[in-house]
């Protein structure tokens, strides 16, 4: 028969417990509108992104149209498209770029729109 555990110790960890990372949200812009819309530039630091983005009052069923778009604010080169939208809804959208100047481009038919872009920045509980 073979004894298993022989020759274990029991042990308690004296370590203190390592902090826990959190994503802590600082804002670079809020825009609202209807139509279409070029944001003023911002600086990405960390590439951590998230847009929180909301359509309403779409004029028509099935009319109502949304696209948000990163460009290079150095080249204005489109860099990604974050949303792409018909009707209206909200969500919030996660992204990652390279540190550096941009802007959004927002091309809307239809419908009101409201958008917030987020920036992760580092922190711990």
């Amino acid at each position: 028969m073979l004894a298993i555990g022989a020759g274990c110790e029991s042990r308690t960890d004296s370590r203190k417990p390592s902090p826990q990372g959190v994503a802590l949200w600082r804002a670079l812009g809020t825009w609202s509108g209807r139509g279409n819309s070029q944001t003023g530039s911002f600086t990405v630091e960390t590439g951590a992104l998230r847009l929180r983005w909301e359509t309403r009052h779409e004029s028509a069923p099935g009319a109502g149209r949304f696209r948000v778009s990163l460009h290079s604010a150095i080249s204005g080169r489109p860099l990604q498209v974050i949303v792409d939208r018909t009707g209206v809804g909200a969500d919030v959208s996660f992204l990652e770029d390279e540190p550096r100047v941009s802007y959004l481009v927002i091309e809307s038919q239809n419908v009101d729109w409201s958008a917030t872009l987020e920036e992760a920045v580092g922190g711990s509980r």
